[in-house]
């Protein structure tokens, strides 16, 4: 295939990936409901100012992964979430609006159940440099902890748990955890804002950096697991149970305007 042809392929396939992940955003906006049709193939080339081609690739995708059903004649119509079959989409979907709650915890339960495992094959698997990252990043936790920078904060979190995973030496840890990467860093930022948190979730990782350090599965396995239900309690004590009292107290202030 000429060079010159490939670039265009290239290029268009990034078009259509902008413009379904454009329609995907208005989805889980709730700008375009459960039910309701797509605008049509000239309104969305007009509104992206793309060709037919590159909006029915852009469907085309939506469709492969059921967030939409295409019927012929009629139109392109937005399934229910429970149809959806993609990991992508359903994260995004589940972290938007009034689910965030509930799509923050069943995270937490995700990697309790997957990281809990991670962290018994990381002490039986560990190499000394392994050890030497994980100090590492626990020091830069506590750096950022003391300087207030919530992103540097972040970052050293997760750098933490990637020694783990990358640590157990299995290759499917690592690929079962890439789709919830972008959803999960949304949601460390959201609870590492909280200082209190932040002094409990690095005393959680020296624990665990000092089961994976001895070599003892049992040990970690308890570390992690012990860790992730501090990060259950925070999130429901600091985020939702607090979210809460402010909405009530703002519903309250609505109530009582004259």
């Amino acid at each position: 295939m000429p060079r010159q042809w490939e670039k265009v392929i290239v290029a268009r396939k990034s078009l259509a990936s902008m413009v379904s992940d454009a329609l995907l955003d208005e989805i889980v906006a709730g700008d375009i409901a459960p039910g309701d049709a797509l605008p049509t193939e000239a309104e969305l080339c007009a509104a992206h100012d793309v060709s037919r081609v590159t909006v029915r690739e852009a469907i085309k995708t939506l469709q492969t992964q059921n967030v939409v059903r295409v019927q012929a004649g009629r139109g392109t119509f937005v399934n229910p979430i429970t149809q959806w079959s993609d990991l992508g989409p359903i994260l995004r979907a589940a972290s938007h609006g009034a689910g965030q709650a509930v799509a923050s915890m069943q995270l937490v339960e995700v990697r309790r159940m997957i990281e809990s495992g991670a962290a018994a094959l990381a002490a039986a698997r560990r190499t000394e440099h392994d050890v030497e990252r994980l100090e590492e990043f626990i020091e830069r936790m506590s750096q950022a902890h003391t300087s207030a920078d919530l992103a540097a904060f972040v970052q050293a979190d997760i750098d933490f748990h990637d020694v783990i995973l990358r640590a157990t030496g299995n290759i499917f840890v690592g690929v079962l955890f890439d789709p919830l990467a972008k959803v999960m860093r949304v949601k460390r930022e959201q609870t590492s804002a909280v200082p209190r948190i932040q002094a409990n979730a690095i005393e959680k990782h020296r624990e665990i950096l000092e089961a994976v350090r001895a070599g003892d599965p049992d040990a970690a396995r308890l570390a992690m697991d012990d860790h992730m239900e501090q990060t259950s309690r925070d999130l429901q004590h600091y985020i939702i149970d607090e979210q809460g009292d402010a909405e009530q107290a703002e519903q309250a202030l609505d109530t009582n305007a004259p």
